[in-house]
């Protein structure tokens, strides 16, 4: 028995012996890897998972802080939503923006930080860290595109340009573009008739959307907008010129595209407000641009009329055949525009034409029309 006993405490020494040599260093490698002072990494005594990333970034620490180039060319990258971050590094390193998508992993999952990386679009450079990449990756911003909608386009011109722009389908936006879909949420659209489009009233801006960019909340911006710009006292306006406030969009859409210089505005308005009291047509080439729609052979939409055209295009938008104004507006008016209609210049002119497509020459009567359009070749 004492000889069993004695054996067995033999072969525990030698296991105790043996576990020394490898625990004891191990130990002290591990002290002096999770000090502070030996260097940026610092190993936690944790999980086997834990300590295994620990050890191996410890062991790459100066490939993970320095970065794949001195210098590097910016390149986009994006983040999509759901990705996971071994896929990130993989196609990181494909991009050639870091040196290792192992290594990257090993640092996401020390660190615990999958569930901080965010889905957007970035501009990264291989002259980043590791480190100074997931920093960036963790403050992300959602892809957006800027839309600007210059003044005087009609609806079906805006729709060609956001499809051709890839934007969104032209389609689909005619189809959210009508007033029954938002008479309920904007009380400026009351005096829209049933069924009509937003013509008019989708005010022209520069608009930051999302990306994808859907009709409902660009035509929802741009409703806002119109609210925001015209004022409940502007619209208040239109009844002391005899006129409905969408009357006064009416007239405001026809200035747009009539007036080239700013300042002319009020003089325009001015004009054709006098016309419509003395019940005069308003012989506006515009609405009969309107009429004509795209003109294919000229591959534009506002086309130059002719006097032929002026008189033989049967529509209710053609201001030379129809008296008043036409059932709807033919573009959207900027805020100048409308507020030269509400606050028109005080005039007793009744015509105008332009010699020279930008300024414009009034008059107060026909003869004194056709005196000056003689005198400058018209």
């Amino acid at each position: 028995m004492l000889k069993k006993a004695l054996k067995l405490l033999l072969f525990f020494l030698a296991i105790s012996a043996m576990l020394a040599v490898v625990i004891v260093p191990a130990v002290a490698i591990v002290k002096i890897i999770s000090s502070p002072s030996s260097g940026k990494i610092q190993v936690k005594l944790g999980s086997p998972a834990e300590l295994y990333y620990g050890l191996y970034l410890w062991l790459h620490q100066d490939e993970l802080q320095r970065p794949l180039l001195p210098t590097g060319t910016p390149v986009p990258f994006t983040v999509y939503p759901g990705e996971s971050p071994y896929s990130i590094g993989e196609r990181l390193e494909e991009a050639g923006i870091i040196s290792s998508a192992k290594l990257f992993y090993a640092y996401i999952r020390y660190k615990n930080l999958g569930q901080t990386l965010e889905a957007g679009d970035y501009i990264l450079s291989p002259g980043m860290s590791i480190p100074e990449i997931v920093s960036v990756l963790q403050h992300g911003r959602a892809k957006e595109i800027t839309v600007t909608i210059p003044e005087g386009w009609r609806m079906e011109q805006l729709a060609d340009y956001l499809e051709e722009q890839e934007i969104m389908s032209a389609e689909e936006f005619l189809a959210w573009a009508k007033v029954d879909l938002w008479v309920d949420r904007y009380d400026f659209l009351k005096e829209v008739p049933e069924g009509a489009s937003l013509e008019g009233y989708l005010f022209p801006d520069t608009y930051r959307l999302p990306f994808p960019a859907s009709p409902k909340d660009l035509i929802a911006r741009m409703l806002e907008n119109f609210e925001a710009k015209v004022t409940p006292e502007m619209r208040a306006k239109a009844s002391e010129l005899g006129l409905t406030f969408h009357q006064a969009v009416i007239l405001a859409s026809i200035v747009e595209k009539e007036a080239v210089l700013p300042e002319e505005r009020p003089l325009i308005a001015g004009v054709f407000l006098n016309r419509l009291r003395k019940k005069m047509p308003l012989q506006a080439d515009p609405t009969v641009q309107y009429a004509k729609g795209y003109d294919k052979t000229a591959g534009r939409w506002w086309s130059p009329i002719t006097i032929e055209e002026a008189i033989s295009i049967q529509s209710p938008y053609n201001t030379y055949l129809n008296l008043g104004l036409p059932p709807g507006p033919i573009c959207s008016p900027g805020l100048e525009s409308i507020k030269a209609v509400l606050y028109p210049a005080k005039t007793d002119y009744l015509f105008f034409f332009s010699p020279d497509g930008s300024s414009h020459i009034f008059s107060k009567t026909y003869e004194e029309h056709l005196e000056k359009q003689k005198q400058h070749g018209k």
